[in-house]
């Protein structure tokens, strides 16, 4: 297991970066720092022996973070900004078909899995709808409301 970044290495986080109560002064769930942000790498270690963590200290949050690699790109690469992330909750914006069959009814709550930037008509993600997953385009979704209840 070697690391993709090294000591010193100008980085970004593409997802949103959450207390999971070991950021002292902050409540666990609070955002410690916001997809896009950029950082550098102070620090690499291991969880668990197969998980690389990056610390990184991010400047303009002027915030130590431990990251995991996955959630980390080179801060040169293109960045692509999006609506929603990764296990967060949304709903269809409207009914979802395929050949005329309705997959999924307008309003209906669903958990995005994966973000895809890079899709040649914008940002688009892996959303799963009950026991089914869909490819869905950002226009094709809506946050969930403030005050429904979600699981996690």
């Amino acid at each position: 297991m070697r690391p993709q970044f090294d000591y010193g290495d100008k980085v970004r986080v593409i997802r949103n970066v959450r207390n999971d109560g070991t950021y002292p002064g902050m409540a666990t769930g609070d955002l410690l720092v916001r997809r896009g942000s950029v950082g550098f790498v102070r620090q690499i270690g291991t969880f668990l022996q197969d998980q690389i963590i990056y610390e990184v200290h991010f400047l303009d949050d002027e915030r130590v973070v431990g990251c995991r690699e996955e959630a980390l790109i080179d801060a040169g690469e293109p960045w692509v900004p999006s609506r929603f992330e990764s296990r967060e909750y949304v709903t269809a914006a409207a009914t979802l078909a395929h050949q005329g069959k309705v997959l999924v009814q307008a309003g209906e709550r669903g958990q995005i899995l994966k973000v895809w930037r890079n899709d040649a008509d914008g940002v688009s993600y892996d959303v799963i709808f009950g026991a089914m997953t869909l490819s869905v385009p950002e226009h094709g979704l809506k946050p969930l409301e403030e005050g429904v209840a979600h699981d996690g």
